[in-house]
Protein backbone atom coordinates (compact mmCIF):
# COMPACT_ATOMS: atom_id res chain seq x y z
CA UNK A 1 0.00 0.00 0.00
CA UNK A 2 2.69 1.98 0.88
CA UNK A 3 4.27 1.71 -2.73
CA UNK A 4 0.85 2.63 -4.62
CA UNK A 5 0.49 5.69 -2.34
CA UNK A 6 3.97 6.92 -3.30
CA UNK A 7 2.90 6.58 -7.20
CA UNK A 8 -0.50 8.02 -6.31
CA UNK A 9 1.25 11.14 -4.82
CA UNK A 10 3.95 11.17 -7.58
CA UNK A 11 1.06 11.32 -9.92
CA UNK A 12 -0.37 13.72 -8.04
CA UNK A 13 2.53 16.21 -7.97
CA UNK A 14 2.30 19.92 -9.51
CA UNK A 15 5.31 22.46 -8.85
CA UNK A 16 4.83 25.10 -6.33
CA UNK A 17 4.74 28.12 -9.19
CA UNK A 18 2.28 29.13 -11.62
CA UNK A 19 2.09 26.53 -14.21
CA UNK A 20 1.42 29.24 -17.00
CA UNK A 21 4.55 31.55 -16.21
CA UNK A 22 6.39 27.77 -16.23
CA UNK A 23 4.76 27.17 -19.89
CA UNK A 24 5.80 30.69 -20.98
CA UNK A 25 9.70 30.52 -19.55
CA UNK A 26 10.14 26.91 -20.90
CA UNK A 27 8.37 27.84 -24.60
CA UNK A 28 10.73 31.13 -24.64
CA UNK A 29 13.85 29.03 -24.43
CA UNK A 30 12.47 26.80 -26.70
CA UNK A 31 11.68 29.32 -29.74
CA UNK A 32 14.78 30.98 -29.21
CA UNK A 33 16.46 27.71 -29.94
CA UNK A 34 14.28 26.53 -32.92
CA UNK A 35 14.25 30.73 -33.97
CA UNK A 36 17.85 29.90 -34.82
CA UNK A 37 17.56 27.14 -36.95
CA UNK A 38 16.15 29.43 -39.60
CA UNK A 39 17.09 33.26 -38.81
CA UNK A 40 20.99 32.59 -40.23
CA UNK A 41 19.88 31.48 -43.27
CA UNK A 42 19.44 34.73 -45.31
CA UNK A 43 22.46 36.24 -43.36
CA UNK A 44 25.01 33.74 -44.92
CA UNK A 45 25.76 35.67 -47.95
CA UNK A 46 26.90 38.72 -45.96
CA UNK A 47 28.46 36.38 -43.41
CA UNK A 48 30.68 35.05 -46.59
CA UNK A 49 31.68 38.35 -47.61
CA UNK A 50 32.54 39.62 -43.80
CA UNK A 51 34.66 36.53 -43.36
CA UNK A 52 36.24 36.46 -47.00
CA UNK A 53 34.83 32.99 -47.55
CA UNK A 54 33.06 31.44 -50.48
CA UNK A 55 29.40 31.14 -49.67
CA UNK A 56 29.92 27.15 -49.98
CA UNK A 57 32.01 27.36 -47.07
CA UNK A 58 29.72 29.65 -45.28
CA UNK A 59 27.12 27.11 -44.99
CA UNK A 60 29.08 25.40 -42.84
CA UNK A 61 27.82 27.75 -40.80
CA UNK A 62 24.55 26.05 -40.58
CA UNK A 63 25.68 22.79 -40.71
CA UNK A 64 27.48 21.94 -37.84
CA UNK A 65 24.69 23.95 -35.95
CA UNK A 66 22.17 20.81 -37.44
CA UNK A 67 24.90 18.17 -36.92
CA UNK A 68 25.37 18.59 -33.01
CA UNK A 69 21.79 19.61 -32.79
CA UNK A 70 20.53 16.39 -33.96
CA UNK A 71 22.76 14.28 -31.94
CA UNK A 72 21.89 16.09 -28.62
CA UNK A 73 18.48 15.78 -29.63
CA UNK A 74 17.82 11.33 -28.51
CA UNK A 75 19.79 11.59 -25.51
CA UNK A 76 19.05 14.84 -23.89
CA UNK A 77 16.74 12.37 -21.58
CA UNK A 78 19.60 10.79 -20.76
CA UNK A 79 21.50 13.84 -19.62
CA UNK A 80 18.15 15.42 -17.52
CA UNK A 81 18.12 11.84 -15.56
CA UNK A 82 21.90 12.14 -14.78
CA UNK A 83 22.39 15.70 -14.20
CA UNK A 84 18.48 16.50 -13.15
CA UNK A 85 16.41 18.25 -15.46
CA UNK A 86 16.16 21.65 -14.41
CA UNK A 87 20.22 21.80 -13.68
CA UNK A 88 20.66 20.85 -17.72
CA UNK A 89 17.72 22.89 -19.09
CA UNK A 90 19.81 25.91 -17.14
CA UNK A 91 23.04 25.01 -18.34
CA UNK A 92 21.47 24.40 -21.51
CA UNK A 93 20.06 28.07 -21.62
CA UNK A 94 23.09 30.40 -20.43
CA UNK A 95 25.47 28.42 -22.80
CA UNK A 96 23.50 28.55 -25.62
CA UNK A 97 22.93 32.40 -24.91
CA UNK A 98 27.14 32.81 -23.98
CA UNK A 99 27.59 30.64 -27.65
CA UNK A 100 25.28 32.92 -29.37
CA UNK A 101 27.65 35.77 -28.20
CA UNK A 102 30.62 34.17 -28.80
CA UNK A 103 29.28 34.05 -32.70
CA UNK A 104 28.02 37.45 -32.41
CA UNK A 105 32.01 38.41 -31.92
CA UNK A 106 33.98 35.86 -34.23
CA UNK A 107 36.32 37.31 -36.07
CA UNK A 108 37.25 34.21 -38.55
CA UNK A 109 34.70 31.34 -40.03
CA UNK A 110 36.53 28.97 -38.32
CA UNK A 111 35.85 31.04 -34.54
CA UNK A 112 32.05 31.04 -35.72
CA UNK A 113 32.06 27.60 -36.77
CA UNK A 114 33.72 26.14 -33.92
CA UNK A 115 30.91 28.17 -31.68
CA UNK A 116 27.88 27.25 -33.65
CA UNK A 117 29.04 23.22 -33.07
CA UNK A 118 28.56 24.43 -29.18
CA UNK A 119 25.04 26.46 -29.76
CA UNK A 120 24.18 23.25 -31.40
CA UNK A 121 25.18 20.90 -28.89
CA UNK A 122 23.42 23.29 -25.54
CA UNK A 123 20.76 24.37 -28.11
CA UNK A 124 19.38 20.58 -28.72
CA UNK A 125 19.09 20.30 -25.04
CA UNK A 126 16.21 22.66 -25.08
CA UNK A 127 13.07 21.69 -27.01
CA UNK A 128 13.11 17.85 -25.81
CA UNK A 129 13.26 19.43 -22.17
CA UNK A 130 10.56 21.85 -23.07
CA UNK A 131 7.96 19.38 -23.95
CA UNK A 132 8.72 16.99 -20.53
CA UNK A 133 8.06 20.11 -18.21
CA UNK A 134 5.23 20.62 -20.09
CA UNK A 135 4.31 16.86 -19.59
CA UNK A 136 4.98 17.13 -15.98
CA UNK A 137 3.63 20.29 -15.03
CA UNK A 138 -0.17 20.07 -16.42
CA UNK A 139 -2.45 17.41 -15.90
CA UNK A 140 -3.52 15.42 -18.92
CA UNK A 141 -6.86 17.23 -18.81
CA UNK A 142 -5.03 20.35 -19.77
CA UNK A 143 -2.13 19.78 -21.90
CA UNK A 144 -3.69 20.62 -25.11
CA UNK A 145 -3.80 23.94 -24.06
CA UNK A 146 -0.19 23.86 -22.82
CA UNK A 147 0.83 21.93 -26.72
CA UNK A 148 -0.99 25.28 -27.88
CA UNK A 149 1.78 27.49 -26.58
CA UNK A 150 4.13 25.19 -27.33
CA UNK A 151 2.98 25.65 -31.23
CA UNK A 152 3.75 28.81 -31.04
CA UNK A 153 7.63 28.35 -30.89
CA UNK A 154 7.69 25.11 -32.54
CA UNK A 155 5.61 26.34 -35.84
CA UNK A 156 5.54 30.23 -35.78
CA UNK A 157 9.25 30.30 -35.08
CA UNK A 158 10.68 28.29 -38.28
CA UNK A 159 7.97 30.41 -40.47
CA UNK A 160 9.47 34.03 -38.67
CA UNK A 161 12.84 32.92 -38.93
CA UNK A 162 13.85 34.41 -42.25
CA UNK A 163 12.00 37.70 -41.97
CA UNK A 164 13.63 38.20 -38.64
CA UNK A 165 16.91 37.49 -40.01
CA UNK A 166 16.60 39.34 -43.48
CA UNK A 167 15.56 42.55 -41.44
CA UNK A 168 18.11 42.38 -39.30
CA UNK A 169 20.84 41.65 -41.41
CA UNK A 170 19.27 44.23 -43.72
CA UNK A 171 18.79 46.50 -41.06
CA UNK A 172 21.57 46.05 -39.17
CA UNK A 173 24.67 43.68 -39.40
CA UNK A 174 24.61 39.62 -39.07
CA UNK A 175 26.03 39.77 -36.02
CA UNK A 176 22.80 40.84 -34.34
CA UNK A 177 20.92 37.32 -35.62
CA UNK A 178 23.26 36.13 -33.22
CA UNK A 179 23.14 38.99 -30.20
CA UNK A 180 19.75 39.38 -30.17
CA UNK A 181 19.76 35.73 -28.21
CA UNK A 182 21.64 37.40 -25.25
CA UNK A 183 18.90 39.63 -24.00
CA UNK A 184 16.22 36.61 -24.18
CA UNK A 185 18.52 34.13 -23.05
CA UNK A 186 19.47 35.52 -19.55
CA UNK A 187 15.80 36.78 -19.29
CA UNK A 188 14.64 32.92 -19.81
CA UNK A 189 17.39 31.29 -17.77
CA UNK A 190 16.73 33.69 -14.37
CA UNK A 191 12.81 32.95 -14.93
CA UNK A 192 13.60 28.82 -15.24
CA UNK A 193 15.68 29.18 -12.45
CA UNK A 194 12.98 30.80 -10.13
CA UNK A 195 9.87 28.92 -11.73
CA UNK A 196 10.82 25.43 -12.74
CA UNK A 197 11.74 22.20 -9.88
CA UNK A 198 12.45 18.80 -11.39
CA UNK A 199 9.50 16.11 -9.76
CA UNK A 200 10.14 13.78 -7.14
CA UNK A 201 10.49 10.61 -9.19
CA UNK A 202 13.54 12.59 -11.18
CA UNK A 203 15.24 13.70 -8.16
CA UNK A 204 15.68 10.00 -7.56
CA UNK A 205 17.19 9.56 -10.05
CA UNK A 206 20.09 12.49 -10.96
CA UNK A 207 23.87 11.05 -10.83
CA UNK A 208 22.75 7.35 -10.39
CA UNK A 209 22.75 6.02 -13.71
CA UNK A 210 25.03 4.35 -15.71
CA UNK A 211 26.36 6.15 -18.97
CA UNK A 212 25.88 4.06 -22.38
CA UNK A 213 29.41 5.07 -24.50
CA UNK A 214 28.43 2.74 -27.01
CA UNK A 215 24.87 4.16 -27.65
CA UNK A 216 26.20 7.71 -27.65
CA UNK A 217 29.04 6.63 -29.75
CA UNK A 218 26.73 5.35 -32.12
CA UNK A 219 23.26 8.29 -31.99
CA UNK A 220 26.69 10.29 -32.61
CA UNK A 221 28.16 8.60 -35.63
CA UNK A 222 24.47 8.34 -37.12
CA UNK A 223 23.38 11.55 -37.11
CA UNK A 224 26.05 13.28 -37.41
CA UNK A 225 26.68 11.62 -40.99
CA UNK A 226 22.76 11.34 -42.05
CA UNK A 227 22.60 15.33 -41.29
CA UNK A 228 26.00 16.01 -43.53
CA UNK A 229 24.77 13.64 -46.09
CA UNK A 230 21.21 16.12 -46.13
CA UNK A 231 23.46 19.32 -45.96
CA UNK A 232 26.04 18.83 -48.47
CA UNK A 233 23.64 16.76 -51.11
CA UNK A 234 22.52 19.02 -52.98
CA UNK A 235 25.68 21.05 -53.23
CA UNK A 236 27.36 17.79 -54.72
CA UNK A 237 25.28 16.14 -56.58
CA UNK A 238 23.95 14.08 -53.93
CA UNK A 239 24.15 10.29 -54.30
CA UNK A 240 26.65 10.95 -57.78
CA UNK A 241 29.42 11.98 -55.40
CA UNK A 242 31.68 9.64 -53.35
CA UNK A 243 31.50 12.04 -49.93
CA UNK A 244 27.73 11.76 -50.09
CA UNK A 245 27.79 8.32 -50.38
CA UNK A 246 29.97 7.92 -47.77
CA UNK A 247 28.35 9.73 -45.48
CA UNK A 248 24.96 7.75 -46.59
CA UNK A 249 26.78 4.46 -46.00
CA UNK A 250 27.96 5.65 -42.50
CA UNK A 251 24.60 6.84 -41.26
CA UNK A 252 23.03 3.47 -42.40
CA UNK A 253 25.26 1.08 -40.79
CA UNK A 254 25.85 3.31 -37.58
CA UNK A 255 21.52 3.48 -37.37
CA UNK A 256 21.17 -0.31 -37.85
CA UNK A 257 24.16 -0.87 -34.84
CA UNK A 258 22.52 2.02 -32.65
CA UNK A 259 18.92 0.39 -32.92
CA UNK A 260 20.52 -3.27 -32.41
CA UNK A 261 22.36 -2.06 -29.22
CA UNK A 262 19.33 -0.08 -27.67
CA UNK A 263 17.18 -2.71 -27.99
CA UNK A 264 20.29 -5.33 -26.43
CA UNK A 265 21.46 -3.10 -23.16
CA UNK A 266 19.30 -3.34 -20.37
CA UNK A 267 20.26 0.46 -19.82
CA UNK A 268 20.64 2.02 -23.05
CA UNK A 269 20.81 6.23 -23.11
CA UNK A 270 17.34 6.09 -24.74
CA UNK A 271 14.74 3.82 -24.45
CA UNK A 272 13.51 2.92 -27.93
CA UNK A 273 11.09 0.27 -26.46
CA UNK A 274 8.65 3.54 -26.13
CA UNK A 275 7.77 3.04 -29.60
CA UNK A 276 5.65 0.00 -29.11
CA UNK A 277 3.36 2.11 -27.65
CA UNK A 278 1.01 2.43 -30.74
CA UNK A 279 -0.39 5.91 -29.96
CA UNK A 280 3.27 7.36 -29.40
CA UNK A 281 4.65 5.45 -32.67
CA UNK A 282 1.89 7.21 -34.79
CA UNK A 283 2.56 10.48 -33.42
CA UNK A 284 5.51 10.43 -34.25
CA UNK A 285 5.16 9.58 -38.01
CA UNK A 286 2.45 12.33 -37.55
CA UNK A 287 4.74 15.07 -36.36
CA UNK A 288 7.37 13.30 -38.67
CA UNK A 289 4.61 14.52 -41.73
CA UNK A 290 4.01 17.74 -40.13
CA UNK A 291 7.70 18.71 -39.72
CA UNK A 292 8.63 17.84 -43.54
CA UNK A 293 6.01 19.77 -44.89
CA UNK A 294 6.49 22.62 -42.67
CA UNK A 295 9.98 23.27 -43.58
CA UNK A 296 9.73 22.32 -46.78
CA UNK A 297 7.38 24.33 -47.89
CA UNK A 298 8.60 27.11 -45.97
CA UNK A 299 11.69 27.01 -47.83
CA UNK A 300 9.70 26.80 -51.02
CA UNK A 301 7.99 30.21 -51.02
CA UNK A 302 10.85 32.35 -50.01
CA UNK A 303 12.85 30.25 -52.96
CA UNK A 304 10.25 31.37 -55.56
CA UNK A 305 9.81 34.58 -54.34
CA UNK A 306 13.98 35.36 -54.67
CA UNK A 307 14.92 33.29 -57.35
CA UNK A 308 12.02 33.73 -59.80
CA UNK A 309 10.38 37.27 -59.01
CA UNK A 310 13.48 38.72 -57.64
CA UNK A 311 12.36 39.68 -54.19
CA UNK A 312 14.68 40.93 -51.44
CA UNK A 313 15.16 38.67 -48.46
CA UNK A 314 13.19 40.95 -46.19
CA UNK A 315 10.08 40.89 -48.93
CA UNK A 316 10.34 37.12 -49.55
CA UNK A 317 10.42 36.48 -45.74
CA UNK A 318 7.13 39.23 -45.54
CA UNK A 319 5.33 36.90 -47.69
CA UNK A 320 5.38 33.90 -44.71
CA UNK A 321 4.63 36.56 -41.81
CA UNK A 322 0.62 36.56 -42.26
CA UNK A 323 0.46 33.23 -42.24
CA UNK A 324 2.53 32.70 -39.02
CA UNK A 325 0.23 35.15 -37.53
CA UNK A 326 -3.21 33.40 -38.99
CA UNK A 327 -1.45 30.38 -37.17
CA UNK A 328 -0.83 32.06 -33.79
CA UNK A 329 -4.81 33.55 -34.31
CA UNK A 330 -6.00 29.70 -34.95
CA UNK A 331 -4.45 27.66 -32.17
CA UNK A 332 -6.46 29.16 -29.84
CA UNK A 333 -9.77 28.43 -31.80
CA UNK A 334 -8.82 24.86 -32.04
CA UNK A 335 -8.02 24.76 -28.70
CA UNK A 336 -11.37 26.07 -27.70
CA UNK A 337 -13.04 23.65 -30.46
CA UNK A 338 -11.16 20.19 -29.46
CA UNK A 339 -12.93 19.09 -26.91
CA UNK A 340 -16.10 18.62 -28.30
CA UNK A 341 -14.53 16.44 -31.34
CA UNK A 342 -12.30 13.35 -30.85
CA UNK A 343 -8.79 14.25 -31.15
CA UNK A 344 -7.98 12.09 -34.26
CA UNK A 345 -10.97 13.38 -36.23
CA UNK A 346 -9.15 17.62 -35.44
CA UNK A 347 -5.71 16.10 -36.67
CA UNK A 348 -7.22 14.17 -39.58
CA UNK A 349 -8.96 17.17 -40.60
CA UNK A 350 -5.79 19.50 -40.47
CA UNK A 351 -4.02 16.85 -42.96
CA UNK A 352 -6.70 16.98 -45.22
CA UNK A 353 -7.28 20.85 -45.05
CA UNK A 354 -3.20 20.60 -45.49
CA UNK A 355 -3.60 18.52 -48.43
CA UNK A 356 -6.36 20.96 -50.12
CA UNK A 357 -3.91 23.94 -49.33
CA UNK A 358 -0.63 22.67 -50.63
CA UNK A 359 -2.78 21.40 -53.85
CA UNK A 360 -4.49 24.55 -54.40
CA UNK A 361 -0.94 26.24 -54.16
CA UNK A 362 -0.49 24.88 -57.86
CA UNK A 363 -2.25 27.77 -58.76
CA UNK A 364 0.89 29.64 -59.80
CA UNK A 365 1.97 31.69 -63.01
CA UNK A 366 5.46 33.19 -63.55
CA UNK A 367 3.73 36.76 -62.76
CA UNK A 368 2.12 36.26 -59.29
CA UNK A 369 1.80 38.75 -57.67
CA UNK A 370 2.76 39.65 -53.25
CA UNK A 371 -0.77 39.50 -52.71
CA UNK A 372 -1.76 36.20 -54.19
CA UNK A 373 1.63 34.37 -52.65
CA UNK A 374 0.34 35.54 -49.37
CA UNK A 375 -3.00 33.87 -50.28
CA UNK A 376 -1.21 30.36 -51.36
CA UNK A 377 0.90 30.60 -48.06
CA UNK A 378 -1.91 31.72 -46.05
CA UNK A 379 -3.96 28.55 -47.22
CA UNK A 380 -0.55 26.40 -46.56
CA UNK A 381 -0.23 27.73 -42.90
CA UNK A 382 -3.27 27.90 -41.47
CA UNK A 383 -4.09 23.82 -41.17
CA UNK A 384 -0.74 23.79 -39.37
CA UNK A 385 -2.66 25.22 -36.35
CA UNK A 386 -4.94 21.56 -36.54
CA UNK A 387 -1.79 19.69 -36.24
CA UNK A 388 0.84 20.17 -33.53
CA UNK A 389 -1.24 20.07 -30.74
CA UNK A 390 -3.59 17.24 -31.55
CA UNK A 391 -0.32 15.27 -32.73
CA UNK A 392 1.46 15.78 -29.59
CA UNK A 393 -1.96 15.23 -27.21
CA UNK A 394 -2.33 11.48 -29.04
CA UNK A 395 1.33 10.92 -29.04
CA UNK A 396 1.95 11.49 -25.41
CA UNK A 397 -1.57 10.28 -24.08
CA UNK A 398 -0.54 6.55 -23.33
CA UNK A 399 3.34 6.61 -22.43
CA UNK A 400 4.30 5.53 -19.29
CA UNK A 401 5.54 8.60 -17.33
CA UNK A 402 9.03 7.04 -16.29
CA UNK A 403 9.19 6.99 -20.16
CA UNK A 404 8.07 10.59 -20.73
CA UNK A 405 11.63 12.02 -20.80
CA UNK A 406 12.47 8.97 -24.06
CA UNK A 407 9.40 10.26 -25.43
CA UNK A 408 9.72 13.94 -25.46
CA UNK A 409 13.43 13.67 -26.77
CA UNK A 410 12.43 11.09 -29.77
CA UNK A 411 9.14 13.16 -30.67
CA UNK A 412 11.30 15.87 -31.20
CA UNK A 413 14.06 14.35 -32.77
CA UNK A 414 11.71 12.56 -35.45
CA UNK A 415 10.40 16.71 -35.95
CA UNK A 416 13.42 18.21 -36.48
CA UNK A 417 15.26 15.01 -38.48
CA UNK A 418 12.12 15.16 -40.33
CA UNK A 419 12.24 19.23 -40.89
CA UNK A 420 16.13 18.72 -42.47
CA UNK A 421 15.06 16.24 -44.76
CA UNK A 422 11.80 17.92 -46.08
CA UNK A 423 14.31 20.93 -46.97
CA UNK A 424 16.34 18.70 -48.59
CA UNK A 425 13.94 16.93 -50.89
CA UNK A 426 12.24 20.41 -51.74
CA UNK A 427 15.26 21.80 -52.95
CA UNK A 428 16.50 18.90 -54.56
CA UNK A 429 13.04 18.14 -56.67
CA UNK A 430 12.77 21.76 -57.41
CA UNK A 431 16.06 21.43 -59.25
CA UNK A 432 15.62 17.92 -60.52
CA UNK A 433 11.59 19.08 -62.16
CA UNK A 434 13.06 21.87 -63.60
CA UNK A 435 15.49 20.24 -65.18
CA UNK A 436 12.84 17.69 -66.42
CA UNK A 437 10.44 20.42 -67.64
CA UNK A 438 13.11 22.69 -69.14
CA UNK A 439 14.24 19.15 -71.64
CA UNK A 440 10.51 18.67 -72.28
CA UNK A 441 9.84 22.14 -73.00
CA UNK A 442 12.90 22.91 -75.49
CA UNK A 443 11.54 20.52 -78.14
CA UNK A 444 9.26 23.08 -78.52
CA UNK A 445 11.82 25.73 -79.40
CA UNK A 446 12.09 24.33 -83.12
CA UNK A 447 11.14 25.85 -86.42
CA UNK A 448 9.22 22.81 -87.12
CA UNK A 449 7.04 24.26 -84.06
CA UNK A 450 4.49 26.71 -85.76
CA UNK A 451 3.36 28.11 -82.55
CA UNK A 452 7.05 28.54 -82.18
CA UNK A 453 7.74 30.24 -85.53
CA UNK A 454 4.85 32.78 -84.99
CA UNK A 455 5.95 33.74 -81.33
CA UNK A 456 9.44 34.49 -82.57
CA UNK A 457 8.90 36.26 -85.63
CA UNK A 458 6.04 38.51 -83.45
CA UNK A 459 8.63 39.33 -80.89
CA UNK A 460 11.25 39.71 -83.65
CA UNK A 461 8.81 42.14 -85.35
CA UNK A 462 8.58 43.73 -82.17
CA UNK A 463 11.80 44.50 -80.87
CA UNK A 464 12.87 45.14 -84.43
CA UNK A 465 10.33 48.13 -84.21
CA UNK A 466 12.16 49.60 -81.40
CA UNK A 467 15.08 50.45 -83.42
CA UNK A 468 17.20 46.89 -83.24
CA UNK A 469 18.55 45.56 -86.68
CA UNK A 470 17.41 42.46 -88.19
CA UNK A 471 20.00 39.77 -87.22
CA UNK A 472 20.22 41.43 -83.38
CA UNK A 473 16.41 41.30 -83.20
CA UNK A 474 16.14 37.83 -83.64
CA UNK A 475 18.93 36.78 -81.41
CA UNK A 476 17.25 39.10 -78.67
CA UNK A 477 13.94 37.26 -79.25
CA UNK A 478 15.45 34.00 -78.89
CA UNK A 479 16.81 35.40 -75.82
CA UNK A 480 13.74 36.44 -74.23
CA UNK A 481 11.58 33.30 -74.86
CA UNK A 482 14.79 30.80 -73.66
CA UNK A 483 13.83 32.97 -70.15
CA UNK A 484 10.55 32.53 -70.42
CA UNK A 485 11.23 28.60 -71.14
CA UNK A 486 13.45 28.83 -67.72
CA UNK A 487 10.78 30.73 -65.47
CA UNK A 488 7.72 28.25 -67.07
CA UNK A 489 9.88 25.25 -65.95
CA UNK A 490 10.75 26.67 -62.83
CA UNK A 491 6.77 27.33 -62.05
CA UNK A 492 6.03 24.15 -63.27
CA UNK A 493 8.50 22.11 -60.75
CA UNK A 494 6.78 24.25 -58.01
CA UNK A 495 3.85 23.00 -58.95
CA UNK A 496 4.98 19.27 -58.79
CA UNK A 497 6.46 19.21 -55.55
CA UNK A 498 3.46 21.39 -54.26
CA UNK A 499 1.21 18.07 -55.30
CA UNK A 500 4.21 15.73 -53.76
CA UNK A 501 3.47 17.74 -50.68
CA UNK A 502 -0.60 17.75 -50.78
CA UNK A 503 -0.06 13.91 -51.95
CA UNK A 504 2.16 13.12 -48.52
CA UNK A 505 -0.54 15.30 -46.41
CA UNK A 506 -3.74 13.42 -47.75
CA UNK A 507 -2.03 9.68 -47.18
CA UNK A 508 -1.90 9.99 -43.56
CA UNK A 509 -5.14 10.91 -42.86
CA UNK A 510 -6.34 7.21 -42.78
CA UNK A 511 -3.29 7.16 -39.97
CA UNK A 512 -5.48 9.30 -37.99
CA UNK A 513 -8.26 6.90 -37.33
CA UNK A 514 -5.12 4.75 -35.61
CA UNK A 515 -4.92 6.44 -32.75
CA UNK A 516 -7.02 5.49 -29.44
CA UNK A 517 -9.62 7.79 -28.46
CA UNK A 518 -7.81 10.56 -25.74
CA UNK A 519 -9.34 9.70 -22.16
CA UNK A 520 -11.07 12.81 -20.61
CA UNK A 521 -10.43 13.89 -17.06
CA UNK A 522 -11.50 11.22 -14.60
CA UNK A 523 -11.84 8.28 -17.32
CA UNK A 524 -15.33 9.25 -18.00
CA UNK A 525 -14.89 8.63 -22.10
CA UNK A 526 -13.18 9.48 -24.53
CA UNK A 527 -12.81 12.58 -27.29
Amino acid sequence: MTEESSKKNQGDWRPAGNPWLIAVAVTLAAFMEVLDTTIVNVALPHIAGTMSASYDQATWVLTSYLVANSIVLPISGFFARVIGRKRYFVICIFAFTACSFLCGISTSLLQLIVFRVLQGFFGGGLQPNQQSIILDTFPPAQRGRAFSLTAIATVVAPVLGPTLGGWITDSFSWRWVFLINVPVGLLTGFAVMSLVEDPPWLKKQAGKLSIDYIGISLITLTFASFQIMLDRGEDADWFASGFVRTFAIMAAVGCAAAVGWLLYTPKPVVDIRVLKDRNFALGCGAIAVFATILYGSAVLIPQLAQQHLGYTATLAGLVLSPGAFAIILMIPIVSLVSPYVQTRYVLGLGFFLMGVGLYYSRELTPDIDFRHLVWLRGAQAIPLAFLFVPASVLAYQSVPQKLQGDAAALFTMFRNVAGSVGISLSTALITSRTQTHMAYLSTHLSQSDATFRNTLQQLTNAIRGIGTVAGDATQTAMGQLYQNLIAQAGILAYMDVFLYCAVMSFAFVPFTFLFSPVKKAGGGGAH
